[in-house]
């Protein structure tokens, strides 16, 4: 199994609309794409959350999953648009 977490830090640009689009478009990854077990996505409640208010976590069957992932048209759209609206961080790891 492999891990894919996710964390985005809003620039001043993004609106409560992107914010519910990005979400709505993370969690639209679910049955779509190969390999992925699970996805879940929202708002992070974390008060250590050192300005990355939103949050998600993927699962994969395994990392040639994840790293199919990064290039299945699905998700290069989202990032098209979701890009420019972000400072995002990301975590890795096999389980």
């Amino acid at each position: 199994m492999f891990i894919h977490i996710f964390g985005f830090r809003w620039k001043p640009e993004a609106t409560e609309a992107d914010k519910a689009r990005a979400k709505e478009a993370i969690l639209a990854f679910r049955g779509a794409i190969p390999g992925l077990i699970d996805v879940h996505a929202g708002p992070n409640v974390s008060p250590r959350n050192a300005g990355y208010t939103f949050a998600g976590l993927m699962t994969f069957t395994d990392k040639a999953a994840a790293d199919a992932y990064t290039t299945h048209p699905q998700h290069q759209a989202l990032l098209e648009w979701l890009v420019p609206l972000i400072d995002p961080v990301e975590l890795d790891f096999e389980a």
